[in-house]
């Protein structure tokens, strides 16, 4: 055996480790496009690949998360079970964080913020467009809702 060549790809070269987080975004905003349209009043909070072939959506809803709700969502997501082993949950103490909407109710509350790039944790300040701003530290930092991997409230209650 000889020293192996080097093998090269012509094309976009993308960055390793954030191909499971496009993949994760990619499979919420499907999710979400189905149980929201099949569920009026359901709201996909989150989605959060939690192995290779297994995904839990975090769920929301203006009446509460129940059994039954949870129920009714698996039965939506009916096609995915082929490829995945689906929980569905409600989103608990340490709700998930993504979106504008998500911040703006969480205004004046700790969180934990997991990016692309980074961690932070501190008090969410505002919820601007395209980021929200947390006090971590001295500075305030904004964190782009595109980059967040993970944010949760921190449950004071810990």
């Amino acid at each position: 055996m000889g020293a192996r060549r080097p093998f090269f790809v012509e094309g976009e070269c993308r960055n390793v480790a954030t191909a499971p987080y496009e993949k994760e975004r990619q499979l919420q905003r499907d999710v979400a496009r189905t149980v929201e349209s099949t569920l009026p009043g359901v709201e996909v909070l989150a989605l959060e690949l939690t192995g290779k072939e297994r995904f839990c959506v975090y769920l929301d809803h203006p009446q509460g998360v129940d059994h039954a709700l949870c129920e009714r969502v698996t039965d939506a997501l009916r096609g995915y079970l082929d490829r995945y082993s689906v929980e569905v949950s409600s989103p608990g103490f340490d709700r998930p964080l993504r979106t504008k909407a998500h911040f703006e109710r969480a205004v004046g509350k700790n969180v934990r913020v997991k990016t692309e790039t980074g961690r932070a944790r501190g008090e969410v300040l505002s919820a601007g467009d395209r980021s929200g701003q947390i006090r971590s530290g001295v500075d305030p930092a904004d964190i782009p809702y595109d980059q967040i991997v993970r944010a949760n409230l921190i449950d004071e209650g810990k």
